[in-house]
């Protein structure tokens, strides 16, 4: 039976990407997406030659189309170090090109993991998702860092731009080697970090934590203790009251050790560097990188982009490459489509769009609790003597989900 193709209302921005995952979005769409819908792309190779071709031009024009049109779905990309360039013949070594983006769009990181119930989980207790939201600008990721190689004073001035007299501190007198590190964040980037996770827990209507260490680092994390209760109590409390969920801060040494006794069920708010490290930690605990979503939400609510969380499968594209067989995990991928177009069926009040991506999502559950899986998922349950007939191949993964998919779009009829 034909399926009658779903329209959907505006466009999407497409960032395609790299390696073995741009191999996989392929079929994606090709298999998952085109056959349902029909869609308006706006499309952009992020792809490194193409950012290469186009001085990275190209990444700042998806980005800037994302503010425009709301929503985009983002495929994993190349960050280039020097072997890559080298590998590639490039011009220069191009900068994250999701760096690029959030630093564009001013929006917050939050990943969640995908639980499937036969998929064992090194945290047994997390029975239902943590979301964690990185605030991914500044703090060490834009600190100027330096050597001290003599006896010395260091230290801090800052000389406003106007009229205001500069202010200096010693910060510590050496009496030989060592190493000093100075950081920064501001107010705006801060409040945006605030609005987005207040959206976020909202919309999911769980509670929401953010944690510091506001007992050492008391200006510095004590900013974001206090810009987070302001922005709740201006904007938040009474709607987080009405849906019956809360908002509370938490030292992160206490919130880690709430993390390892909950069953989660909550967005957990981290600063840039808490957010890398616990977001993998998370991911590991869940089970599987291969099993995280990735969406950065704008303050406003309004404009999202989704990718998967994990990177290009380089090791599987070289097998690729040779004309060999790979099992890669399409599961966070075809979640980034999911979610980007749940997004925009939201916004456009398109009731029959967001059926099909919450079916998409379902499909690619059901597919996997059925006993489908790629290898990574299956070494999870059987261990390192999995057998070639306990899993599948890339492809006949994303064939299955698709099978799954019309199954349940078509319910009762004839497929």
């Amino acid at each position: 039976m034909e399926f009658e193709k779903i329209k959907v209302i505006n466009p999407v921005v497409e960032m395609d990407g790299d390696e073995m995952t741009r191999v996989i979005w392929k079929f994606i769409k090709d298999k998952l997406i085109f056959p349902f819908l029909e869609l308006d792309i706006k499309y952009f190779d992020l792809g490194l030659p193409n950012r290469d071709l186009t001085d990275d031009k190209v990444t700042i024009e998806s980005a800037e189309a994302t503010l425009k049109y709301h929503v985009a779905i983002k495929c994993a990309t190349i960050t280039p170090d020097e072997a890559r360039v080298k590998e590639f013949g490039l011009k220069k070594m191009w900068r994250s090109p999701n760096g690029t983006i959030r630093n564009i769009l001013n929006g917050t990181v939050f990943r969640e993991p995908i639980i499937c119930r036969n998929i064992p989980r090194i945290v047994p207790g997390w029975t239902k998702p943590i979301c964690i939201g990185r605030h991914a600008f500044g703090d060490q990721y834009r600190a100027t860092d330096i050597i001290v190689n003599e006896p010395g004073k260091l230290k801090l001035v800052f000389e406003p731009s106007g009229s205001s007299q500069k202010t200096e501190f010693e910060v510590f007198n050496f009496t030989g080697g060592g190493v000093a590190l100075a950081m920064y964040n501001t107010d705006e980037s801060i409040r945006a970090f605030a609005e987005s996770s207040m959206y976020t827990a909202y919309q999911k209507k769980w509670p929401l934590y953010l944690s510091t260490k506001n007992t050492i680092l008391k200006t510095y994390d004590g900013r974001f203790k206090d810009i987070f209760q302001e922005v709740y109590e201006a904007n938040w409390r009474s709607k987080y009251e009405a849906a019956g969920i809360w908002y509370e801060h938490r030292l992160i040494d206490d919130m880690v050790a709430y993390a390892m006794k909950s069953e989660g069920g909550y967005v957990w708010a981290c600063k840039n560097y808490d957010g890398d490290v616990q977001s993998d930690f998370l991911a590991q605990g869940y089970g599987s990188l291969g099993m995280m979503t990735s969406v950065l939400v704008c303050p406003d609510g309004k404009t999202i982009e989704a990718e998967a969380a994990h990177g290009t499968v380089t090791r599987h594209y070289r097998v690729h490459q040779k004309g060999g067989e790979t099992s890669t995990n399409s599961i966070a991928s075809i979640f980034a489509w999911s979610r980007g177009l749940a997004h925009r069926a939201k916004l456009d009040s398109n009731a029959a769009l967001l059926s099909y991506t919450e079916k998409l999502e379902a499909a690619c559950m059901g597919t996997v609790e059925s006993g489908k899986m790629t290898k990574d998922l299956a070494l999870l349950i059987h261990g390192p003597k999995v057998r070639r007939d306990q899993y599948v191949n890339t492809e006949e993964f994303i064939d299955a989900v698709a099978w799954e998919l019309r199954r349940r779009l078509l319910g009762n009829s004839r497929l």
